[in-house]
């Protein structure tokens, strides 16, 4: 197997539940060795979501490529492990309200002093400075105050929330960007940075066109359920047989297959439909008269014939039907890696796709805490007696310290 872009790099996780550990787990991914530091009583997010025989599912997919170290900072002996691990390390992945670590002597002046190339990447709620710092901060605040969830719905409903982690997600991805970029900057300088990740301001981003809008022309945009304001057709449609498509219409050469596509090829040169503003000003005449077309076929057959005109459409997919799709397969999209409790485990593949060095998932999330405690330990000094008196303080934990 190559090694991964990252192969000798070491990563620290320190962080908790999922952007964070997001971005730890991309990075391990493409070859880095990541640490993931918890406290003795487990992370959180070993409680999120369903079980299976006990083990919890989500945690062995975003804890993939991990070695686990239980850890409680509120101890001086766990401390002086974290510094002596971050004095070897590459980048360090932390999540604890401004002012936490610098509490436990752990802040970046420390860290810099004892590793001036470590790189330093705090993912918080609102970020190391402004009036709201000091505030907790989860995804669905990110969600709510980024602009995403006032646009999202439908125009006489309420603003909805994501029902997945979609801020956390976003921001993991934004933060292993970061790190790389910062990896590329110390190869250059020798010195590491620190980069501070605020959850809300990458889906911001995502949001899009929303704040110049109104800063220009004092709009602000509605709810519009799946439409958006910019282009049509843009939507879901339902299928004779129950099911659901996809399609967009972009594009002004895709809108006039997808009319021909329709049996309504005269319709690219109605002046209601002849132009992207035109469709945007007729979006209900425009998706009535697709939805209608699709509402007689089902789904296999509207898409065989969309597909076939070179329309830009695509079937509404559940978990199901994602792992039973062959492309997903052949891409590698989705894997099945092999657990050690729970035998095959099928999940998300490694992102993104590096053909030369395309990474690898070596192993799924360890179960037990702190699995890894005793070799980290020992591979940083501690002796066998000191790695016992810091158990029977609570400072850590290993797979062998009794419940």
């Amino acid at each position: 197997m190559l090694p991964g872009l990252l192969s000798g790099c070491t990563v620290i996780d320190l962080s908790t539940l999922f952007a964070g550990p997001m971005a730890a787990t991309m990075l391990g991914d493409h070859g880095a060795t990541v640490i993931k530091v918890e406290h003795p009583r487990g992370d959180d997010l070993r409680g999120w979501g369903p079980r299976r025989d006990g083990q919890p599912l989500w945690w062995k997919v975003v804890n993939r490529n991990k070695r686990n170290l239980a850890l409680d900072l509120h101890h001086p002996a766990a401390r002086r492990a974290l510094l002596r691990l971050a004095r070897e390390a590459d980048v360090l992945i932390s999540n604890f309200r401004p002012g936490r670590l610098d509490a436990w002597d752990l802040g970046w002046e420390v860290l810099h002093e004892a590793n001036p190339r470590l790189i330093l990447a705090e993912v918080t709620g609102f970020g190391q400075e402004g009036p709201y710092s000091h505030l907790p901060g989860f995804g669905t605040l990110a969600e709510s105050m980024s602009g995403f969830a006032a646009v999202t719905g439908h125009e006489d409903g309420p603003p909805l929330l994501p029902p997945f982690g979609l801020a956390d997600g976003i921001a993991g991805m934004t933060t292993a960007f970061g790190i790389t970029a910062a990896l590329s900057s110390r190869a250059r300088t020798g010195l590491g940075v620190r980069i501070d990740t605020a959850l809300y301001e990458p889906l911001m981003w995502i949001v899009g066109s929303h704040i110049v809008e109104f800063d220009q022309l004092g709009i602000v945009q509605r709810r519009m359920g799946n439409s958006v304001p910019q282009t049509a057709p843009r939507g879901a449609y339902r299928t004779k047989d129950e099911q659901w498509i996809a399609l967009s219409g972009a594009a002004q050469t895709v809108a006039a297959r997808l009319f021909t596509a329709i049996g309504a090829p005269e319709a690219i040169r109605d002046p209601r439909f002849a132009t992207n503003q035109a469709r945007v000003a007729h979006r209900a005449e425009l998706d009535s008269m697709i939805a209608e077309w699709i509402g007689q076929r089902t789904r296999d057959e509207a898409l065989q014939a969309l597909r076939e005109a070179d329309v830009a459409a695509a079937p509404i997919y559940d978990a199901a039907d994602i792992t039973r799709d062959p492309h997903f397969r052949r891409r590698g999209s989705i894997t099945t890696v092999e657990d050690d409790e729970l035998g095959p485990l099928t999940m998300q593949g490694v992102i993104p796709r590096v053909v030369e060095q395309p990474g690898a998932i070596r192993w799924s999330g360890s179960s037990a805490i702190g699995a890894d405690t005793e070799e980290i330990l020992t591979g940083i000094g501690f002796s066998p007696a000191e790695i016992v008196q810091m158990q029977r303080d609570g400072a850590t934990r290993s797979a062998s310290t009794p419940a």
